[in-house]
């Protein structure tokens, strides 16, 4: 399919990048697990599995059952097939990207593996909007998933271990999320993109990532205020990516004390995707967190016109269990893309 020769992407500075192309997401899907589905955005899933195994022998393969099945539902609902879609670009937590990497082996399409721990879902986002803004891409899939036993097991300790976890600690999102992004249509629209650095506060404790990413997501979104001369009250929604109640406080004053007053305008995907009584401790976590979220609630509500602009900022811990062993701090980082209501 021939498309219009793509003007270059404007570079508001070396972290915020201007689409200037017509850069909209044609199609989405979010496929989940039993605990999500009972949360309060349940009812905007496209598919909710009645156990973590989704129907595989393993929790890894049930993981890359999902973001396949989300890959392949956001292709059908934008009325294209897999042979249309030039690039995938996803990401997960497990070591090598291997969920991604043998989702993509399945379904025959090029790959761009990405690696941004839970900030994933907008730093494939941002690069497939840059593709396609660019003309590398006609469409372009941005996607990532998680698993809340599979990441367990890597990071921390297997779920047969039984280990006791503080107030402080979240619940990885078991799921994936995935955006089929073009040019033209009628979907909600990506304008911009801030691409985060890399931050470490020396936070030490892998069971509390709300308080290691918070200075993450802050100098992201001030970033993004200042290289496109908006602020808090331009956006309907701004939301982190998986602070949860500990980060999103944290998020808050440090935002407070540069002059930046969100107010109501500020919440975060960790607490928006479970019910205070789900027994989730400080709130959700994981690649899928703000993906399910993007992919479901908020495009739905830009797509109805409930909201007109919203800002995601996604954020990751860059931990691994080397470098935990190792005596390391977290490094975090931020991504955050702000997207537009649709319609012609």
């Amino acid at each position: 399919m021939a498309v219009a020769a793509a003007a270059p992407t404007a570079r508001l500075s070396r972290q915020t990048w201007q689409f200037t192309q017509d850069v909209r997401i044609h199609g989405s899907a979010v496929v989940v697990g039993p605990k999500e589905g009972e949360g309060p955005l349940g009812s905007l899933f496209d598919k909710v599995y009645g156990d973590m195994y989704a129907g595989q022998k393993t929790w890894e393969e049930a993981e890359r059952a999902m973001l396949e099945e989300a890959i392949s539902l956001a292709i059908s609902k934008a009325k294209l097939t897999s042979q249309e879609v030039d690039l995938i670009l996803a990401g997960d937590l497990l070591n090598q990207n291997i969920t991604a990497t043998f989702s993509a082996q399945t379904m025959g399409v090029p790959l761009m593996g990405m690696y941004g721990a839970c900030s994933t879902s907008m730093l494939t986002l941002a690069n497939a909007a840059a593709m396609v803004n660019g003309g590398y891409a006609n469409y372009a899939i941005a996607a990532c998933s998680s698993h809340n036993a599979t990441a367990e097991r890597q990071f921390r300790y297997p779920t047969e271990y039984g280990g006791q976890k503080p107030p402080t600690a979240q619940w990885t999102v078991t799921g994936a999320g995935a955006g089929l992004v073009g040019l033209g249509g009628t979907g909600p629209r990506v304008t911009h993109a801030t691409v985060g650095k890399v931050i470490d506060m020396g936070v030490h404790d892998p069971q509390d990532m709300g308080t290691a990413m918070a200075p993450a997501a802050v100098s992201t979104l001030i970033t993004h205020f200042h290289d496109t001369d908006r602020q808090p009250k331009d956006y309907d929604l701004i939301v982190t990516g998986d602070l949860a109640s500990v980060g999103y406080a944290i998020a808050k004053n440090l935002l407070e004390q540069e002059g930046y007053q969100l107010g109501n305008v500020y919440n975060d995907c960790g607490l928006m995707i479970f019910s205070s009584d789900q027994d989730v401790f400080a709130g959700g976590s994981g690649c899928a967190c703000s993906a399910a979220v993007t992919y479901s609630y908020i495009l739905d509500q830009l797509q109805k016109g409930f909201l007109k602009r919203v800002l995601v900022c996604a954020t990751g811990a860059l931990l691994s269990p080397i470098s935990t062993l190792q005596g390391n701090a977290i490094p975090c980082i931020a991504h955050a893309v702000a997207l537009e209501g649709g319609g012609a």
